[in-house]
């Protein structure tokens, strides 16, 4: 019986988004789309794309977005971090010796760094570790609204052709972002008022589609990868450094993100928005535009570092949220159980 609950208890806390993600790398791995199959995988991907980032903005209240601005020195805080700090700390990695990562995964790296935060993984970690969950779903929600105009424009400035991705903005590609990511946005947004509500009552649909899409984004970019010999390039030992930065950088955010909480005397509800929010990237995100920018070249080893990345966000922040949790139920037992919480007594 006992063991029977641990292992029950233990697949309650396997993310198996994560297991179907490193599912599909695998059958890409294994069997990639050729051809016709390669073409019709192609047109297939786009439309998910478009189709994501319609969802995106319908499911995106603006009200939400701006509502919480009166808490501007957390929020930026957070966007400091996000599309400053990031940034800095990525270009500071890209100037290792070329041998340790190679150009694709360096440039990798830094596309990782100029991605918006998470919505859901924030949201979820925040009230698990009982922090200000409004306050969370508006900052990731503004940082994702600026992230679909920043990020394009951050790689371009930042991500040079010496590092071997070559994001340069042509016309060609400023009217692929246009077309597959900016128009379905707006194109949300516009009719959000008429589906706003449906998408709220059927959000199992909404979490299919998003998840749909970005397994089909990761099949075909690995699946590219894979016909370009991405693994052949990748040695164990580059993946064992890309592994290490991608954990040095999540640490080093974590820290920081604490300290500045600290530094702006922030309460336990703020210190957790802003740990959250500041450390993690959106994976959501950032496959449907590295499918954009990098297109005709090794998406597969683009989107690497965000893909581990992610990975780890997702098992540190879980154990910080749980330790949180039960810290914060412990204070509130003490609180309890203190006498001076306890009511005085009416005298005449």
């Amino acid at each position: 019986m006992l063991v029977t609950l641990s292992r029950h208890r233990y697949l309650r806390r396997v993310d198996w988004y994560i297991v179907s993600l490193l599912a599909t790398i695998g059958v890409a791995t294994l069997l990639p789309a050729r051809g016709t199959s390669a073409v019709a995988l192609g047109v297939a991907t786009k439309v998910a794309i478009g189709l994501l980032f319609f969802v995106y903005g319908a499911r995106l209240s603006p009200q939400a977005a701006f509502s919480g601005l009166r808490h501007w020195r957390l929020h930026l805080s957070i966007l400091s971090f996000t599309f400053v700090l990031f940034p800095v700390l990525g270009l500071v990695l890209t100037t290792l010796p070329p041998y340790l990562l190679g150009a694709e995964l360096a440039t990798g790296l830094l596309f990782l760094c100029v991605l918006p935060s998470t919505v859901q993984s924030a949201v979820a970690f925040t009230s698990l570790a009982r922090g200000n969950v409004a306050a969370t779903v508006c900052s990731s929600s503004f940082s994702s609204l600026l992230g679909v105009f920043l990020t394009p424009l951050l790689a371009a400035v930042l991500i040079q052709g010496e590092l071997g991705g070559g994001v340069r903005f042509s016309a060609d590609q400023m009217l692929s972002i246009v077309v597959q990511l900016l128009v379905p946005f707006g194109l949300g947004q516009a009719v959000r008022p008429w589906i706003a509500g449906w998408i709220t009552r059927h959000r199992r649909i909404t979490m299919v589609c998003d998840r749909g899409s970005i397994l089909l984004v990761v099949y075909s970019a690995f699946g590219q990868g894979v016909d370009a010999g991405i693994w052949g390039r990748l040695s164990p030992v580059r993946l064992g450094v890309l592994l290490a930065l991608c954990a040095l950088l999540l640490a080093l955010v974590l820290m920081l993100s604490s300290w500045a909480a600290g530094r702006l005397e922030a309460g336990h509800e703020d210190r957790v928005t802003i740990v959250f929010c500041s450390s993690t990237k959106s994976l959501a995100s950032g496959l449907p535009i590295a499918s954009v920018l990098f297109a005709g070249k090794d998406v597969g080893l683009a989107v690497l570092p965000l893909m581990l990345y992610h990975t780890l966000q997702l098992m540190v922040c879980a154990v910080i949220a749980r330790r949180w949790s039960e810290q914060a139920a412990a204070g509130d037992r003490a609180a309890a159980s203190s006498p001076a919480s306890e009511t005085p007594a009416v005298t005449a």
